[in-house]
């Protein structure tokens, strides 16, 4: 009897740490970047909980691993610690697999294309001296100073 209660103890302390901290320590124990999913599914596993509980909470340990200074996404849905990586690789390596052609707008027709004059909303110049104003264009409205 006294075994169960043990365990009993046990499997409620690991309850009451929180999931971040136990995405902390499993990526700690496997030294390598896990999928987000997978990370999920250990942290499941190992706090005991139902595929209802899994899916209600998922969306709170990806908050809590994306605020938190210790985790960094190093790749598509792919977490590992930030201590393993210095800040100019991690950020090289998710920017280079985060990077698409730049050439991707040569299939476009022509007219898709954004143009400067585009940008010319009302069809006048921006010379327009009607936009400037001096102090007879204001009409006094007796409120500006008192006079003594």
């Amino acid at each position: 009897m006294p075994e169960n209660l043990a365990e009993k103890r046990e499997e409620e302390r690991v309850r009451e740490i929180p999931m971040v901290d136990h995405a902390h320590h499993i990526l700690k124990e496997k030294g390598e970047p896990m999928l987000y999913r997978q990370l999920m599914e250990e942290v499941a596993k190992r706090k005991g909980f139902s595929e209802e509980e899994t899916r209600r909470l998922i969306a709170q340990l990806y908050t809590e691993i994306n605020i938190d200074g210790r985790f960094i996404c190093i790749g598509k849905s792919l977490w590992g610690l930030k201590r393993w990586y210095p800040l100019e690789q991690a950020t090289d390596s998710a920017v280079a697999q985060n990077v698409k052609d730049d050439d991707s707008d040569e299939d476009l027709k022509e007219e898709d294309l954004f143009e400067e004059e585009d940008l010319d909303f009302d069809g006048e110049s921006d010379d327009s001296e009607e936009d400037d104003f001096d102090e007879s264009d204001y009409e006094e409205d007796g409120l500006d100073e008192e006079e003594d």
